[in-house]
This record gives C-alpha cells, structure tokens and sequence, in this order.
C-alpha cells in the first residue's frame, strides 16, 4: 500500500506541472497578448540583401556583413535628411562601449554632396528598391550583421532613446555583430 502511495506523488510531481502550465497557457487571456517590446516595428517578411543590392560609392567602401547597420533610404538629401543622419550619429555614439558594433548608411537613390565622415553612402539596386518602396519615403531601417532588414522606423516620430533601447536589447542577446 505504501509503495502504490509513493508511486502517485511521485507521479503527480512530474505531470502537474505540466498540466498547469499548459492550463495557464491555454485559459489565461492577458498572459500572451502578442505585443512585443521592441519600438520600432518589425519588417515582416524579412527583406534579405546581397552583396549586389547596396553598391557602395568610390569614396565610401563598406560592406553590410558583419555589423548591425542603421540605413536611412532617401531619394534626394535635403533638411529632414541631414536632421536623421545627425540623429544616427547621436545614437552611435550614445551607445558607449557597443558603438563599435554599428555602422550608418545613407541609401540614396540620386546624386548627393554629404561629407560625413564615418557615413557610408550607397545606391540601392532595382530589387531592393522595389522591396524598400512598400515602406514610407525616408525610411530608418536597422540591418542586423547577416545583411537581414529587420526593423523600421519612422524618422518622423523617431526617438532616440527608444531606438538606443532596442540597439542594447538586440546587443544583449545577439552573439554576432
């Protein structure tokens, strides 16, 4: 009697917890509601590019690999451009130590005179372009190491804090980059 007594409690021990947190997973409507913490919004499906999509101007050469890249895609720079790419620096440098693990393009579909030192300057290819298009003019796009368009934001209402927030968050977690 006493072995069929240890058999249960040692049973119950393994399957109620489990029954549990599936109940919790199943029948608790506020525990998932699929909001996400991040600010800026998430480019789904994700846009791949290759080495043939940015071509990099002579006096700029660069490279998406290997580092997470802050790309402002404009067709002409004017003010709001020079504002944004002044916010891309500030944010650059608010990030301290991780500063090193970004980089900023401007991906420009015309001619442009911008010397900033450190700014890459590219051209979009037809494809990506064509990809890019289905995001509002003047887009901030955050490409991860691996060449991915991951996040956009609205440089109209950009903070800079959240974007820094969302930088640390993904440095947290990220092993590459």
């Amino acid at each position: 009697m006493n072995s069929k007594k240890e058999l249960w409690v040692l049973l119950s021990s393994f399957v109620l917890p489990i029954a549990l947190g599936t109940a919790f997973f199943y029948w608790n409507p506020t525990a998932f509601t699929g909001t996400t913490v991040n600010y800026g919004e998430f480019v789904n499906p994700i846009i791949t590019t290759e080495k043939q999509d940015v071509v990099f101007t002579k006096n700029t050469p660069g490279d998406l690999q290997g580092l997470w890249t802050l790309a402002y895609v404009t067709n002409n720079c004017n003010d709001d451009c020079i504002k944004i790419l002044k916010d891309m620096k500030t944010i650059r440098i608010l990030m301290n130590e991780d500063m090193r693990r970004v980089q900023r393009l401007l991906l420009i579909n015309g001619a442009t005179d911008v010397q900033d030192p450190g700014m890459l300057i590219a051209h979009p290819s037809a494809l990506l372009n064509q990809q890019l298009s289905k995001f509002p003019s003047n887009s901030l796009f955050l490409i991860d190491p691996l060449g991915n368009v991951m996040l956009h934001y609205n440089p109209k209402d950009l903070v800079i804090k959240r974007v820094i927030k969302d930088l640390d968050r993904l440095f947290k977690y990220s092993r590459i980059g």
